[in-house]
């Protein structure tokens, strides 16, 4: 039998059955450790408070908390106490993302009693989180062998400097793609915008299979098309989506770091290669390196506006598009890689100065504000379970601050929203 949660590396171990928890109690697995606590179930508004404490604190480094389990703390021993589980997932999902400041994302999944199928057990896995530590009622909460504590001002300070760090990794890579843009010069009149997503914590190796074999390159375009789920495509229907997309990258090529779908005129060596077409600068390329690491480039974030005029102006719909697209493929990537760690995301845009944004989804132009930047920037640090639940939350994070800078945020709340919870 799989060990119970023992480290980042061994990170979810996951019992399916009411007889799995039962051996893992009859082989001594089940004890409270740094990586797990065991609970029945929280009742009150203080039960409820005391959980969000356990799940602050495991979000550090990770672990998992298993509702339905009792202890005899003299004698040192675990019981299965089978709890209610009408509305229990959804209760924990509430506390986590109300209560700790910044708000928790959890996974859960449920396990049926034998005996009774409207009982069983709730497993919690709670992902280390780039934004901890979190607080809860004023106090920042830590793992210990067995135990949460306080964390003490020396240790807070330590994790903020830790978190600074990765978003500083996060900036240097972006810049890094920022400097590689392959349209310049005379060639170049819109505005760019690029999308950089690192694992924290993956093998050198982490998507070899995908990026390497006879069949990398039906690969990648198989991998791509994950991009269209029909959840994501109903999310972003009232949303025009802004040419070129992801499926209008049809040639695969050999990069650096792995390999690379893009249009036709982002050749060998990303070299560009202007074409008589209509939209002669326009490309997108995902880049997929061995690592995990995912770039992409599209150069439309603006163009001439509509109406003939020959302003150019933003396409907002391209920067909110391409992000959730973009955040469903560092999903795919991770569940190709078996990864459940952390990601640095970063994103970036140039070439806006002076430019207003058009709404491109019937409405037109937004208000008159025009950005009094040339280049836009901004990185967060994001969780295995984020990018399963909360990407509208995560898109937010990274393109917000420029919508909001010109004036179009709220065209686009849909898509920069995830399904509400309510007040536990």
């Amino acid at each position: 039998m799989t060990p119970i949660y023992l480290s980042p590396n061994n990170s979810r171990w996951t019992p399916t059955t009411e007889a799995d928890l039962q051996q893992a109690i009859d082989d001594g697995l089940l004890v409270e450790s740094h990586f797990l606590d065991l609970k029945e179930v929280p009742d009150t508004r203080g039960d409820n408070r005391e959980a969000a404490r356990d799940m602050a604190s495991f979000a550090i480094d990770s672990g998992t908390l298993i509702i339905g389990v009792a202890e005899d703390k003299p004698n040192r021993t675990f019981t299965l106490a089978p709890q209610l589980l009408n509305g229990l997932a959804e209760k924990i999902e509430q506390i986590a993302r109300t209560i700790p400041d910044q708000p928790l994302t959890v996974l859960t999944e449920e396990i049926e009693s034998d005996a009774d199928s409207t009982r069983g057990y709730l497993v919690i896995h709670i992902p280390a989180s780039p934004a901890a530590p979190h607080m809860v009622d004023g106090r920042y909460y830590g793992r210990g062998d067995k135990t949460k504590h306080v964390l003490s001002d020396t240790e807070v300070a330590r994790l903020h400097e830790r978190r600074r760090s990765a978003d500083r990794d996060a900036l240097d890579l972006l810049h890094k793609e920022i400097e590689r843009d392959p349209i310049t010069g005379e060639q170049r009149s819109q505005a760019h915008l690029f999308l950089v997503a690192q694992p924290l914590a993956g093998r050198s190796d982490l998507l070899l299979d995908l990026t390497s074999g006879p069949t990398w390159n039906s690969k990648l375009a198989a991998f791509m098309e994950q991009a269209y789920t029909p959840e994501l495509n109903a999310i972003l229907g009232n949303i025009a989506e802004v040419s070129p997309s992801l499926r209008e990258a049809t040639n695969g090529f050999r990069r650096g770091r792995g390999a690379a779908r893009a249009t036709h005129n982002l050749g060998e060596g990303r070299t560009f290669i202007p074409s008589s077409q209509h939209f002669a600068e326009d490309a997108i390329e995902l880049q997929v390196h061995e690592d995990g690491g995912l770039r992409l480039f599209f150069s439309r974030l603006s163009d001439q506006a509509p109406d003939g005029s020959g302003e150019q102006v933003i396409l907002a719909a391209a920067a909110v598009g391409h992000t959730r697209r973009f955040l469903t493929l560092v999903l795919a990537a991770a569940q190709e890689a078996g990864y459940f760690g952390n990601w640095a995301l970063a994103i970036g845009a140039t070439g806006l100065n002076g430019l207003r944004a058009y709404t491109n989804n019937g409405i037109g132009f937004g208000p008159r504000a025009r950005s009094d930047e040339d280049t836009y920037t901004r990185t967060t640090g994001v969780t295995w379970a984020e990018l399963n639940s909360t990407s509208g939350a995560v898109t937010h994070r990274l393109a917000g601050p420029l919508l909001r800078a010109l004036g179009v945020e709220s065209f686009y709340e849909k898509a920069l929203a995830d399904p509400p919870t309510s007040t536990p």
